[in-house]
């Protein structure tokens, strides 16, 4: 196999991310669900299945036929065309939300026989509601496996030469090679690593010719059709509301240890993604182990190309740093994170080697190659192969990047230049959290929580004015709204878990969408959904007018500080978080705004009402007259940033008593302070309280994070677990939206307003993505005090420039032209355009 290069933008590996249409919601064919006979899984097997598929057909000429294909499965499938992997899926849903994708196949048809194969991995349902032996626990499945197909060729006027749809002409077989394994603890939400007999595994199960002696007739199991009398099918069929998920050759940066083996390991396994001048032959009864840097942390999936060595082991170990051995009680000790001095923990796969195969027709040999079924995380990654009697020929090695097809038309440059890395990490850090879902994390969980998505689109927006992934987002969570109004925190999900307050983030996020794309429609299809869960916190307020002691069941998560246990303020033991009342002040005023945008005064004024009378009940019975500070709750003398942060932004402070809150609150090193997520919510309340001139200093944290040579941003500073997620990237929208300034005026961005915050800094460019394109500012500040900013808009869009010495200058671009400003920090202004 010769992989494409990751620079190749024209390859087939990158068609994964073309092709994609979106679709009628209707879904009518004649296609049946499939699966193979007798091998149900039993009630209590906690075993997946691996199914081959396979279907051959013939054309006789190719010009102008054509083969759109819709497909879907349960639980994960990988398709191919004559070989070639051509769609995955399907895209992450739920019980009610089963999606399948369309894909465009045509360029891959050929002259003669064609052979359409998927393989298909159902996750065992039985026990659906735990991590690793029920599978990851993000993709939902059902009680059988199950994969549908529907494709038919077409000449150029429509008429069918061949349909392929999946009933009993199919063939298939179970796979009997490969096992999941649970090597380490941490990762079990993503459901076990795979271990691979390649001794018994199918050779040439997608390719022309293959020996079909031990398949079988695959069995309907299901037929897609109407329900006349509205019974729901096990899988409700909607399209795709993403595209697909980009795949691109890859290779390793540099080799950073080596054990075993005296050999030019960058000789036999060239790191610029050339050819390997030859195969690194490794002896009869040897045992190498090579450990490798991606250069950053990304995620792919890794192919090895392997020849001879029947019975040799292979373990490929993902990891996303070195680390200290860790200490007695288990703790991890990270430091450097590329220091090869230290050692590489991680969850691993493992592969026993089938050996030497004859090319079909058996005129040579073909090599031997494994790649896992899903992508993997890992900034470094450890080879160890341990041959048994035969040499073992390592031929290639290297990975396919995987991902969210993100277009990143945002840039920032200023006059700081340690801003530049912390920019960098923090792009990485976003789009390696973008797969089907945003995720808090690629290597551990996969999973979708709302806080961390909240901040995640809204870095998207700034970044690139896309909002695909995040309405799938949105619709997400409000599938997982529980009979009381409450959302879970974390979906799609089999393992249900909720933390009261991420459903305010929601809240939130459907906020800011609205602020971005001016999508009522989308407003009013949550009305009901925000209704619910603003619904469930006012029946929990009580006699005090505060919102009260959270139920036991949930985990009342704030943010990851050192001084709370689990991330729970110790108030909460004794009643109300001061914390979710001011949240949930937030999210009333915000739901009022939304209602009113879709014309539900009289919702908006109740919601205003409700806000007001839960903010004098906060003032009334958390505030400190004697230390000027919020308590955490009302019976509980301690005191956090947090509590001082929401109070502004919830408006239960304002004016100059919250200018000097917040000064307090950055001063007074005892209180609690934020993580890296919640920082964003500091800076807001810095902004909005118009102190943003002492947010420079906090870089501090993120520079000292970037000194380790992390490449992503790590999860807390509490648990030295995850060295990638992406609510840490806050730079993304500080550097957009404050620093050059660029922030909607009003929804849908129909008004910019550029309003830069110059701080220290002594200029700034860049680009901000807006739906209606881009907005380039370059501003600079001369020796002298001159204020000058250059603004590129979208013609036609109103731009509000608010200048730092306060004034305001508007103007609507026309044509190309640049409109400049200039002022004198405290001074006169002058105009010109270009």
């Amino acid at each position: 196999m010769k992989p494409n290069k990751k620079t190749n933008k024209g390859s087939k590996a990158n068609k994964l991310s073309k092709g994609v249409s979106y679709m009628k919601n209707e879904f009518e064919t004649t296609a049946k669900w499939i699966w193979i006979a007798g091998d149900e899984p039993l009630p209590n097997s906690q075993s997946h299945q691996l199914v081959y598929f396979n279907r051959t057909f013939i054309i006789e000429e190719k010009a102008a036929v054509r083969l759109v294909i819709n497909v879907s499965a349960d639980s994960r499938y990988r398709l191919y065309l004559n070989g070639d992997a051509v769609a995955v899926g399907p895209c992450k849903g739920d019980a009610g939300t089963h999606y399948y994708e369309q894909v465009d196949v045509t360029p891959y048809l050929r002259t003669g026989t064609n052979v359409l194969a998927a393989k298909v991995l159902h996750f065992s349902p039985s026990q659906p509601f735990a991590m690793g032996p029920g599978g990851p626990a993000s993709v939902w499945r059902s009680q059988s496996g199950a994969f549908l197909l529907e494709g038919e060729v077409v000449d150029e006027f429509g008429d069918i030469i061949c349909a392929l749809h999946t009933d009993e002409q199919w063939s298939c077989l179970e796979d009997q090679a490969m096992n999941f394994s649970y090597n380490i603890k941490d990762p079990l939400f993503i459901g076990g690593m795979e271990d691979v007999d390649g001794r018994v595994i199918e050779p040439d199960w997608n390719a022309e010719g293959m020996d079909k002696s031990r398949w079988r007739q695959a069995c309907v199991i299901a037929e897609q059709e109407d329900q006349v009398y509205g019974a729901l099918s096990t899988w409700n069929l909607t399209p795709r509301p993403i595209p697909q998920l980009y795949e691109l050759a890859a290779y390793f940066r540099s080799i950073t240890k080596v054990e075993g083996s005296k050999e030019d390991i960058a000789f036999h396994l060239p790191l610029d993604g050339t050819a390997p001048a030859a195969p690194m032959k490794i002896p009869a009864g040897t045992r190498i182990v090579i450990e490798l840097d991606a250069g950053e942390l990304t995620t792919g999936y890794p192919v090895l190309v392997l020849g001879g060595g029947r019975n040799s082991i292979v373990k490929l170990l993902y990891a996303e740093c070195y680390e200290r051995p860790q200490t007695p009680s288990g703790k991890r000790q990270k430091g450097r994170r590329d220091d090869a001095s230290g050692v590489l923990y991680g969850q691993y796969d493992r592969y026993t080697v089938g050996g030497t195969r004859e090319t079909r027709g058996g005129s040579g040999t073909q090599p031997e190659i494994y790649e896992p079924f899903w992508f993997r995380t890992f900034r470094f990654v450890r080879l160890e192969v341990e041959t048994a009697d035969e040499p073992l020929e390592l031929q290639h090695f290297y990975y396919r990047e995987t991902g969210y097809p993100l277009e990143i038309k945002a840039e920032f440059q200023s006059s700081d230049a340690t801003f530049a890395p912390l920019w960098d990490i923090s792009v990485n850090t976003l789009k390696r959290c973008m797969h089907e879902t945003y995720e808090d994390c690629p290597y551990y969980e996969q999973l979708q929580y709302a806080m961390d998505t909240r901040l995640q689109a809204l870095f998207t927006y700034q970044l690139s004015a896309d909002d695909r992934l995040a309405r799938k987002a949105i619709f997400d969570f409000h599938s997982s709204q529980l009979p009381s109004g409450m959302l879970q925190s974390r979906y799609p999900s089999v393992s249900p878990q909720v933390i009261p307050g991420f459903s305010l983030y929601w809240i939130m996020m459907v906020h800011d969408h609205y602020q971005y794309f001016d999508d009522v429609s989308l407003v009013r299809l949550y009305l009901p959904t925000i209704d619910g869960v603003l619904g469930w916190f006012d029946r929990l307020v009580g006699s005090d007018g505060l919102v009260g002691k959270m139920p036991i069941k949930y985990w009342s998560f704030v943010d990851w500080v050192q001084e709370w246990h689990a991330g729970v303020p110790a108030a909460h033991g004794q009643g109300a978080l001061t914390i979710y009342n001011l949240m949930y002040i937030s999210a009333l005023f915000i739901a009022a705004e939304l209602n009113e945008a879709a014309r539900r005064f009289a919702t908006a004024e109740e919601y205003r009402v409700r806000a007001g009378r839960v903010r004098d009940a906060v003032n009334q019975h958390c505030w400190s007259a004697e230390r000027m500070l919020y308590r955490d709750g009302p019976l509980h003398d301690e005191y956090s940033q947090h509590c001082q942060i929401w109070a502004v932004l919830s408006g239960t402070m304002a004016d100059e008593e919250a200018v000097q809150l917040m000064r307090r609150t950055l001063v007074d090193t005892a209180l609690p302070q934020v993580s890296y997520a919640m920082s964003f919510f500091l800076f807001r309340a810095l902004e909005q309280t118009g102190l943003y001139e002492l947010s420079f200093p906090l870089w501090d944290t993120w520079r000292e994070l970037a000194a380790l040579n992390l490449t992503t941003w790590v999860e807390d500073p509490v648990s030295q677990r995850s060295d990638c997620h992406a609510w840490g990237a806050v730079p993304l929208y500080e550097f957009t939206a404050l620093i050059l300034g660029v922030k909607p005026g009003e929804a849908g961005c129909k008004r910019i307003v550029v309003e830069p915050k110059p701080g220290p800094l002594t200029w700034a460019r860049g680009t901000v993505a807006v739906p209606q394109g881009i907005v380039a500012v370059e501003w600079s500040i001369s020796g002298e005090g001159q204020f000058e900013i250059r603004i590129h808009a979208p013609e036609g869009i109103p731009v509000d420039v608010r200048l730092p010495d306060g004034r305001i200058e508007s103007f609507t671009p026309k044509g190309e032209a640049a409109h400049c400003l200039t002022c004198a920090i405290g001074g006169g202004m002058q105009t010109a355009n270009e």
